[in-house]
């Protein structure tokens, strides 16, 4: 049973953690299908029986702590055993001896897996990495898909000892986080997120799914902007004790905004909407005249036939 922390430790997460993770799970997904059921779609609800249960993943997750500050950067899989549910130890310190080379600064933070919510079982996982570090933290993502969900899908977990029914126990504690990024990981990122799908999807589809994921970013934007609005409304009606901290930080939000009430703003945009109205005026255009080749060719093919039974001659 899970509840929320009061270390006061700031995580950070970056988004090649939450990709790792993902490939890791599509990959142990996939090889755990057997082929009967990949094939037998023909059988209906006769397969459905046979189809195995999603898999958990499990893994390691390194970076660095910096006093209260956690910063997890990266990810490497692990060897489990569920029958015993423990790792692999000494694939574990091999992967961190060959990690070590490579990123000497990296340290072993804890672990992460795959589910809908933390286990009893986890918590003998988190155990045995305490000799490691002495209070890992559980990075868990959750699968399954929620399309009314807007936040990601990966909890964090801190173990904290708490008394229970007399008896000191270990529990998890669910902690906050911020997604952090760098250059590289958005490049990336962004790179993902534009691959042509694998069922060759049109140039359409990928626009349409651009637009839309544009589109969801606005308005998730306006709908804080909103909040922030009716909180600094309410502060400055006295409703609620008014924040000095807070007020420099939209303060400072604000100058980072540029001025689009100047009249280069506004001699660029009409300047840009323009030339996208002249650009969809012409692809216009472009289809008409297309269409109406298309349809003379096709006249003329129809009147040819006709002109050598009759003597006529072709109409173009």
């Amino acid at each position: 049973m899970a509840s929320t922390s009061s270390s006061g430790l700031t995580f950070k997460l970056h988004p090649l953690v939450i990709v790792n993770i993902s490939d890791h799970y599509t990959r142990v997904k996939s090889q755990s299908q057997s082929p009967a059921a990949v094939e037998g779609g023909g059988d209906g609800e006769a397969s459905t029986p046979h189809l195995p249960s999603p898999p958990r993943v499990f893994g390691c997750v390194i970076g660095v702590q910096r006093g209260r500050t956690v910063e997890i950067f990266n990810s490497f899989e692990l060897l489990y055993d569920p029958i015993t549910h423990s790792l692999d130890r000494f694939f574990l310190e091999r992967k961190q001896e060959l990690y070590k080379k490579v990123f000497p600064n990296f340290y072993i933070l804890g672990w992460y897996s795959t589910g809908s919510d933390a286990q009893e079982s986890d918590m003998v996982i988190h155990k045995a990495l305490m000799d490691i570090n002495e209070s890992p933290v559980y990075v868990l993502l959750n699968p399954n898909i929620n399309p009314a969900q807007k936040d990601l899908p990966v909890t964090i977990y801190e173990s904290e000892l708490h008394v229970i029914d007399g008896t000191p126990q270990l529990i998890f504690g669910q902690a906050s986080y911020t997604i952090e990024t760098v250059e590289a990981e958005r490049i990336s990122v962004d790179h993902v997120a534009h691959l042509k799908p694998s069922d060759g999807g049109s140039a359409a589809t990928q626009l349409a799914a651009h637009l839309t994921g544009i589109h969801s970013a606005i308005k998730m934007l306006n709908s804080r902007i909103r909040v922030l609005h009716h909180y600094l409304l309410a502060m400055q009606k006295g409703d609620i004790p008014c924040e000095n901290s807070l007020l420099r930080q939209v303060s400072s939000l604000l100058r980072r905004l540029p001025a689009i009430e100047s009249q280069k703003f506004q001699d660029d945009f009409l300047m840009e909407y323009n030339d996208t109205l002249l650009i969809s005026y012409l692809a216009m255009f472009t289809n008409c005249s297309s269409t109406m080749n298309e349809l003379v060719d096709k006249f003329n093919t129809a009147y040819e036939r006709h002109s050598r039974r009759g003597g006529r001659t072709a109409f173009i």
